[in-house]
């Protein structure tokens, strides 16, 4: 058995594999005749069967067995002599012609190896550091985001508890109202264009601003005819561009009552006594976490983007091609949970492909900068990334069970406590520019929801 390395490319290697064929053959032999011992066919008891017949039926099986382990073998032990490390799957394919020589099987193996990784001066890298302050307004907003959680709604001119919804008996923003409602284009009615008993709340932009214009103002028993021109992409494609002729009539309005910020409005948040400041005590420390956590994910994708400028080096396609692989595996399995098929739904890979290049690319850096720097997650990281998880959660000891309870999980724990490492050195290096950002441009506007 010989050897031979050809670099083709940047990263791409061939490696000829030559295999006496007498070897070959007699290893074949010898799995034919354990086979042998089993073997069944009509007529024959089992392990009596002729050698012939055995290998009529099992010998191409065998044969491509042998290969396969002869070859994956010879190739691993090439790669290994020769120092080589492989990205991916290597393509095998037979070889003939003159370059094989008689009573030998040749076999050419294409792959990739991993490139060299050159990491720049980080001392000139530019890194922007976010910022965020948890102030009481950020307190008070989420507070009425939770009372508009636990909105509930009383009949309009109807004394209750609450009230009656005060002297304006019409329907306005923030009203959930109940209409009936009729469309006709050329003065026919169309699919989707009529409903009885329909509610929604004006404001939260449910229908279209035309529909809430219209209903905005009318009282029980009121009604209006009026233009709604759709947009030319509106999802209802058979009225998509046209223009209706919309009547609707009120059927009742209801007015919002949220709930005061009282004691039990405290005790409906979890907090037992009803204490106020423990509630927002409370909630300045979910926010706090939530901004910690959002604060480092930018912070971290600034130094990955540092690090991706600073460094050199060749990305392997069949790394990217696997990744391709799995985002497209990932995309349909979250499709699938949202109740959708995508069993048979094709996903072109272009689509990945920039995602799937910039994670490999991402990869190989930070496994050199670890490897340099000697930055590898210590048990003790670990430990307190999983203590800090557990510390939103009722029974902590419950979540310290849960990772290390699974090597797969501490992991992924092993993995995230390494990121925090490389972006924690390379901004002990880095030009770093605090940036401050405010709460609902970080929050992504959630806070006003």
């Amino acid at each position: 058995m010989s050897t031979a390395v050809e670099t083709l490319d940047k990263l791409e290697r061939r490696i000829t594999i030559t295999l006496p064929l007498a070897d070959v053959q007699a290893e074949v032999e010898k799995r034919l005749k354990i086979r042998a011992r089993t073997a069944k066919a009509p007529g024959f008891r089992p392990g009596k069967v002729p050698m012939k017949m055995v290998a009529q039926q099992y010998g191409y099986q065998v044969e491509t067995e042998v290969l396969n382990d002869k070859v994956g073998r010879a190739f691993s032990d090439a790669a290994t002599e020769n120092n080589l490390r492989v990205a991916g799957l290597p393509k095998i394919e037979p070889k003939s012609g003159e370059g094989v020589a008689e009573g030998a099987v040749a076999f050419d193996a294409t792959f990739e190896v991993y490139p060299e990784v050159r990491i720049g001066d980080l001392s000139t890298a530019e890194v922007e550091r976010v910022t965020t302050e948890v102030s009481d307004a950020e307190i008070d907003k989420t507070i009425d985001i939770l009372r508009k959680q636990r909105v509930h709604y009383h009949v309009k001119g109807e004394q209750g508890a609450h009230g009656d919804g005060g002297a304006d008996q019409s329907a306005q923003s923030g009203d959930r109202v109940t209409v009936d409602f009729v469309g006709r284009i050329d003065g026919v009615e169309f699919q989707g264009g009529k409903a009885d008993d329909y509610a929604f709340v004006l404001g939260e932009g449910r229908m279209l601003p035309e529909f809430e214009a219209a209903a905005t103002g009318l009282k029980v028993g009121e009604s209006k005819t009026f233009p709604l021109p759709f947009p030319a992409d509106y999802h209802g494609k058979d009225v998509a561009g046209k223009t209706a002729e919309f009547t609707i009539t009120m059927k009742k309005i209801e007015w919002a009552h949220m709930p005061e910020v009282d004691a039990e409005f405290a005790k409906s948040l979890g907090i037992a006594d009803g204490d106020l400041a423990k509630m927002r005590e409370d909630i300045r420390t979910n926010l706090e976490r939530e901004v910690k956590n959002r604060v480092k994910a930018k912070t971290k994708d600034s130094v990955m983007d540092a690090l991706i400028k600073a460094s050199e080096l060749d990305v392997p396609k069949a790394l990217v091609e696997q990744d391709v692989e799995r985002l497209v595996e990932m995309t349909r399995q979250d499709m699938a949970q949202r109740g959708m098929n995508a069993k048979d739904m094709p996903f072109p890979p272009e689509l990945f492909t920039p995602q799937a290049e910039r994670r490999v690319r991402l990869g190989l850096i930070l496994a050199e900068v670890v490897k340099t720097n000697n930055l590898q997650a210590t048990p003790e990281q670990v430990k307190a990334q999983v203590e800090d998880f557990a510390q939103s959660y009722e029974d902590p000891q419950q979540v310290l069970k849960y990772y290390y309870s699974d090597r797969r999980r501490l992991a992924e724990v092993e993995a995230l406590v390494l990121e925090e490492n490389v972006v924690n050195y390379v901004l002990s290096k880095a030009k770093v520019t605090d940036k401050p950002v405010a709460f609902d441009e970080l929050m992504g506007n959630n806070a006003q929801a």
